[in-house]
């Protein structure tokens, strides 16, 4: 299996999981599988409406320039390689009130 976001190359464990092109709390069901590090990346440059409004295909995932920068960043990594990403800032809004 091939990473739909950075093209490396799965490997099934803890370094894959699912992703809602339309976020589960707005009803979301459709899902596709990529790396954690990728699914992550993603959460934290795009805000779960952002996602559901245009951010809601890979191709248009990849529009994005933080996920841009991301997918040169990560393609020399191996396929189980992680680190945590920091959370947008409307999660971080959203906390605080």
């Amino acid at each position: 299996m091939i990473c739909p976001i950075c093209g490396r190359q799965m490997i099934v464990g803890p370094s894959i999981n699912d992703h809602h092109l339309i976020p589960k709390t707005f009803g979301g069901k459709e899902l596709i599988t990529m790396h954690r590090i990728c699914h992550s990346k993603i959460h934290s440059v795009i805000s779960e409406r952002d996602l559901l409004k245009y951010y809601n295909t890979v191709d248009k995932i990849l529009e994005h320039e933080e996920i841009q920068k991301f997918v040169k960043w990560v393609g020399n990594k191996s396929p189980e390689f992680y680190v945590s990403h920091d959370e947008t800032k409307d999660k971080k809004v959203k906390r605080k009130k």
